[in-house]
């Protein structure tokens, strides 16, 4: 909506506002809160609420921005904008430093939390404590409630954030898009209706469920909010709960990457029970996994979900894994060509195995770096970077992302799709992924055949790969990019229109031709023929 009063103004009268304002906002831009340089940069005047949300047209509610900050801000409330931006400078620095996403530990770090470890005493059913580290010498005291049904003991208390820490073990995940709807529910001054959970852990006070809203509340300025804090709980409870809230109810959507961290962090633990219980010491692993399973009666179905899913956490998240850069873990993201449900369907359903589980001690040939499991994980890693370097890295372009891609091909409205884009869209389709990793997966058995060595299909990736192999891994992938239809964009509205199921692209890899006829390979695929050259296109 246009601003009456900033039409009336005359150039100077423009200018001089501009002035007042950019020393009211010491030389800084509004939103980025960079500097402003009034001689080089071109700046816009905005309402900072706008005035379709009631906001005056008046100088106490305009603001100096960059110009490019006020055409790319995220939200038309230039508050909301503001806090918007801060996040994703937050973000950015924990993804160039740790390749994650931001969590609510980064954004305590950054607003002074987490800073003092939590003073309090237990009488009978009371808690006391004492904010003194915070220059606050008052005892309070609150009341314990002890749950009917799990005997948890809990209380609900206000804290500073400077007493609040981010629980890595219970909940470890990072901050997703949807940070963006708490934060403008907040700003309507809408109440938080589910608190934060906290558990004391080592005398601190550590968030593990309800990251997001804490999140959010620190952004929009508050400096203590009431947290429900439980006293010496059950952690695998705890754990398990916080789990099952996000798959078997479905309370929050948990994407799967994170329930295979944390059932990787209930691995560890049954790991440590089962030492303790053997007299073991923390560095002793010379039992096996089926040990283990066997250890734990009763619970074996879940300890191995633990075993496996830790195995497919290792290889996802491995620092020398170029291609989750191009994985979208949150799952409602358009930018990245891989989402991790279909990573977790295509990739890891293929070359992990969901049934195996080791007899042979867990440390087993680690000293001669040839532990089953350690040469799984680097391995399966090494041929996902062979992925990332031949089909993603300078080649996918996050800011093309994967929106609507045959729809503007369509439309004539494709300038910004590159071919090399066009071909890591394509080829990352789950349905189209899944089939043509099944040829890769024969590149690799017929390899181990040929050469004379027995092997077993579930444990191939536990036994070193040979200079050749690599080779024609190497070769495939290239070879397999190279093929003609991925950049063929006549075919955007016939074979890549809409999402086709598995069978439909098995079909045209084993014939050449979709099941109505279609003629879409020149030949059927031949992985013999595709790990003989990486010059040759197919």
């Amino acid at each position: 909506m246009a601003s009456k009063y900033l039409s009336a103004l005359s150039k100077n009268e423009y200018s001089s506002l501009s002035d007042k304002l950019w020393n009211i906002q010491n030389k800084q831009c509004f939103i980025c809160e960079e500097e402003i340089d009034l001689d080089l940069n071109t700046t816009n005047i905005d309402h900072i609420i706008p005035l379709a949300n009631k906001g005056k047209d008046a100088e106490e509610n305009f603001a100096l921005t960059h110009e490019s900050c006020n055409k790319s801000k995220q939200d038309a409330n230039l508050k909301i904008a503001k806090v918007l931006q801060k996040l994703n400078k937050i973000q950015k620095v924990s993804l160039a430093e740790t390749s994650k996403a931001a969590s609510l530990k980064d954004v305590l770090n950054l607003y002074n939390g987490s800073k003092f470890e939590f003073i309090y005493k237990i009488e009978g059913e009371v808690l006391s404590y004492s904010f003194s580290n915070n220059s606050d010498n008052n005892v309070y005291s609150v009341a314990i409630f002890t749950d009917n049904l799990s005997g948890e003991q809990s209380c609900f208390i206000e804290v500073p954030i400077e007493y609040l820490f981010h629980d890595e073990i219970i909940n470890p995940r990072g901050i997703n898009n949807s940070i963006g709807k708490l934060i403008k529910e907040f700003d309507k001054k809408n109440p938080q209706l589910h608190l934060s959970l906290a558990r004391i852990d080592d005398g601190k006070l550590k968030i593990f469920d309800g990251q997001h809203k804490a999140v959010a509340q620190i952004l929009l300025g508050t400096r203590k909010f009431v947290v429900r804090i439980f006293l010496n709980p059950n952690i695998d409870r705890l754990t398990e709960t916080n789990t099952n809230a996000g798959s078997t109810l479905r309370q929050i959507a948990f994407d799967k990457s994170i329930m295979r961290q944390l059932n990787n962090t209930l691995y560890s633990e049954r790991v440590k029970k089962y030492q303790i219980a053997h007299n073991f010491k923390e560095d002793d692993f010379s039992f096996s996994e089926q040990q283990l399973i066997n250890f734990f009666k009763g619970d074996g179905a879940n300890v191995k979900k633990y075993i496996i899913d830790s195995i497919k956490h290792s290889i996802t998240n491995a620092k020398e894994n170029k291609l989750k850069d191009y994985i979208d873990f949150e799952g409602k993201a358009k930018e990245l060509p891989i989402s991790y449900s279909a990573f977790d369907k295509t990739i890891l359903s293929s070359f992990v195995s969901s049934k195996l589980v080791l007899n042979s001690p867990i440390d087993s040939k680690s000293d001669e770096g040839l532990n089953p499991r350690e040469l799984e994980i680097s391995q399966i890693v090494k041929i996902l970077s062979i992925l990332a370097e031949n089909i993603y890295i300078n080649k996918f372009s996050p800011e093309v992302g994967t929106s609507r891609i045959e729809k503007k091909i369509i439309d004539k409205k494709d300038t910004e799709i590159t071919d090399v884009h066009l071909i890591a869209y394509r080829v990352s389709k789950e349905e189209i992924l899944f089939n043509w990793l099944q040829y890769l997966k024969k590149v690799i058995t017929t390899y181990f055949s040929n050469t004379g060595k027995i092997f077993a299909e579930e444990t191939i990736f536990q036994t070193p790969f040979d200079e050749q192999l690599w080779i024609n891994i190497e070769n495939f992938v290239v070879n397999l990019s190279h093929l003609p239809l991925w950049k063929d964009r006549s075919m955007a509205s016939t074979v890549f229109s809409g999402k086709k199921n598995y069978d439909y692209w098995k079909e045209i890899f084993a014939t050449g031709k979709s099941i109505d006829g279609a003629v879409v390979l020149a030949k059927p695929l031949n992985f013999i023929e595709m790990i003989i050259s990486t010059e040759k296109n197919v």
